[in-house]
């Protein structure tokens, strides 16, 4: 007997089944080559060859001399069939290893380990020797009952349902009481705008000018040093905090706890300080029964919770279009096949309905008119026309006559047909599109991954940036405390000058932190 080895190639310029063809069609006229399997989807040649006669480079060559991109696959690993079965009416661990031992002495079995607690079995095998059914037949004649896992065919894993609620939730409860704070303050900035020129104008004296401002309705005292201003503002900001940030604070917390720093983190650091330093300063002006209402930073968090928390939802609205077409993808695959027994002549000796995880390469599939292919394969015989719209966005029916390829999800329509299997399961190409949208939707865009990246060091730095701009103000201030009377206007005469100078460079550190925080980077 000559030897026959496997390999794979990956394979890369192929456009549609006739690039496919060509390549089996030269391939198998070469010597030395037994059989080549080619999947169009997952880009890759499964070729059977005798290492005697030809090696995998030079299989690789001439693929590439048929103007396709062509590299030996170093590990084969892939060709493994792997099958998670329920075993019921095992009792104690002699069955479990009754099993086991039967199934590692059968021919093509590679790995076997049951569990005898949760009742199941999983079993790596090679597909070219023996397929799922022997293998449930072997456990059947051992006395076990067994049946396959059911897999979840709805794509529930990729529906973004509750994050775009979530979000959505986030957005609106942040709009509605960021609004109200927005519009405070614009009436604010009108209103001081109105006094300066008022000032030019009349040249008042600057206890005069504060006697107009405190008669702003907005200024006024609620209590000394509570301004009507900032006592809605921080009413507005408390829910804001907690419902619109809740996401945020949850997601900053798993990142710190891995020593990580991602734009939540920014968003929460910035928030949290802008809304607690606001609240002190408050609470600082109160106990000093002050006459100028402090500068306060509550319009900050409503602001950024809103921009970020539409950014976010917007996000998984659009993630959420590709995985209701990949749940449409889904369900297009057959969940069951017929499988028949064919004597000589191509007579047909029996016929049985299986579950489409059950479908061994190489099995002979019957297909009735109206019925959906379960599985990639060749016809053997029968003709028929199939719409194969799915895969190629064809809506004329090709027809199909032996020898040609069927491909899994596509629709029998008139004849009724008899395929030989050659790719089950996860090669089926749906099986294939469907891999590859999943994963394209979880890996991200490089450009994303350097954001991310970036942020990393970008969290760090700006935290820095803005103690740095903390301790430099401090250090100012003692040293020349005229600049910053130039620029902190307003301050009350009757405070020292160490707390004036804290306060201001606390509020430059805490305008670094508001500021870099719905940097575009993040918003993007």
């Amino acid at each position: 007997t000559k030897t026959i080895s496997k390999c794979y190639v990956q394979v890369t310029g192929m456009t549609c089944a006739s690039c496919v063809a060509n390549i089996e069609r030269n391939l198998r006229r070469e010597d030395g080559i037994h059989s080549i399997l080619v999947a169009l989807m997952a880009g890759k040649a499964e070729v059977r060859y005798n290492p005697a006669v030809i090696h995998p480079s030079t299989i690789a060559e001439l693929i590439r001399e048929l103007g396709f991109g062509a590299t030996v696959m170093e590990n084969c690993g892939e060709g493994d069939g792997i099958l998670e079965l329920v075993v019921r009416g095992m009792t104690c661990a002699s069955c479990v290893h009754k099993i086991e031992s039967t199934l590692m002495k059968t021919n093509g079995i590679l790995y076997c380990s049951v569990a005898l607690a949760t009742n199941k079995a999983h079993i790596k095998y090679d597909p070219e020797i023996i397929g799922p059914r022997d293998v449930i037949q072997v456990i059947k004649d051992l006395g076990f009952s067994t049946s396959l896992v059911k897999k979840d065919r709805s794509a529930s894993h990729l529906d973004h349902k509750q994050e775009i609620r979530q979000w959505k939730r986030s957005f609106f409860v942040s709009l509605v009481f960021c609004i109200p704070v927005m519009g405070l303050m614009i009436y604010m900035m009108v209103m001081d705008s109105q006094l300066s020129d008022a000032h030019a104008h009349y040249n008042m004296t600057s206890e005069e000018m504060e006697a107009l401002h405190s008669s702003m309705i907005l200024e006024y005292q609620l209590l000394p040093g509570m301004s009507v201003m900032n006592f809605l503002s921080f009413l507005l900001c408390i829910p804001v905090q907690i419902f619109g940030g809740w996401h945020f604070y949850i997601q900053a917390y798993k990142a710190l706890k891995h020593k990580t720093a991602n734009m939540d983190v920014l968003v929460v650091l910035a928030t949290s300080i802008a809304f607690l330093y606001s609240f002190v300063i408050l609470l600082v002006a109160m106990a000093e029964k002050a006459k100028v209402n402090p500068v306060t930073f509550f319009d900050t968090p409503p602001m950024l919770f809103v921009f970020i928390s539409l950014g976010r939802w917007l996000e998984h609205v659009a993630k959420g279009k590709t995985s209701e077409a990949l749940a449409r993808l889904i369900s297009l695959q057959a969940t069951e096949a017929t499988i028949v027994t064919l004597g000589p002549d191509n007579i047909l000796l029996s016929e049985e309905q299986v579950d489409v995880e059950l479908v061994q390469r190489g099995d002979i599939v019957k297909v009735i008119p109206g019925g959906k292919f379960p599985v990639d394969g060749r016809v053997i015989e029968g003709h028929s026309m199939v719409d194969e719209s799915l895969i190629t966005g064809e809506a004329m029916p090709v027809t199909k006559k032996p020898g040609n390829t069927v491909i899994a999800g596509s629709i029998n329509q008139n004849g009724s047909l008899l395929i030989s299997a050659t790719h089950v399961g996860a090669d089926t190409t749906l099986s294939q599109i469907v891999k590859l949208v999943e994963e394209a939707q979880t890996s991200k865009a490089p450009i994303q991954q350097f954001a991310d990246k970036l942020s990393g060091y970008f969290v760090p730095c700006i935290v820095a940036v803005s103690v740095v701009t903390l301790l430099a103000w401090i250090i100012i201030g003692f040293v020349d405390f005229e600049i910053i009377e130039k620029y902190f206007l307003g301050y009350n005469k009757s405070i020292s000058a160490a707390e004036v100078i804290i306060r201001f460079a606390f509020q430059a550190s805490i305008t670094v932190l508001c500021i870099a925080c719905p940097c575009s980077l993040g918003l993007a």
